[in-house]
């Protein structure tokens, strides 16, 4: 049974993505924070969805890349992630990186993010993002 399902809104036409790989790199990923995968959900989308989930479920009003629903048990990780494709593109293009590689640092961020690691607090999104790229590291090793 594959435990991660990979889906898009009915506005969004899903990425051209290696599902298969991702599933191989998201389980080698979570390893090396000593967890496992349990069902996690992927859901493609656009601004206009992704705002609408913010603001119906967190009261935030405002655009973002990711947002996790986290049902992680034990060492077990598990949620919901949906990721807004539109804001993925502009973010890619502020930092100068590809959109493809910006799509894989969203895909674990989510993960990471299952696997207890924070970006909101003092320092926080230093730690973030040198988890990201050694989990592409991980993923660029896989190629």
């Amino acid at each position: 049974m594959n435990r991660i399902e990979w889906t898009s809104d009915k506005n969004t036409e899903m990425p051209a993505i290696d599902t298969a790989k991702l599933d191989e790199w998201i389980a080698k990923v979570a390893s090396t924070h000593d967890r496992i995968v349990g069902p996690l959900v992927y859901i493609f989308c656009d601004d206009d969805k992704i705002i609408e989930v913010n603001r119906q479920f967190l009261n935030h009003d405002y655009y973002t890349d990711i947002i996790t629903f986290d049902y992680s048990r034990g060492r077990m990780i598990s949620g919901d992630m949906f990721i807004s494709l539109d804001t993925v593109m502009s973010n890619s293009q502020a930092v100068g990186a590809s959109y493809g590689r910006e799509l894989l640092r969203v895909i674990i961020h989510g993960v990471l993010h299952l696997c207890g690691i924070n970006d909101k607090g003092p320092g926080e999104r230093e730690i973030m993002e040198s988890f990201e790229n050694k989990a592409l590291a991980i993923l660029d090793e896989m190629n």
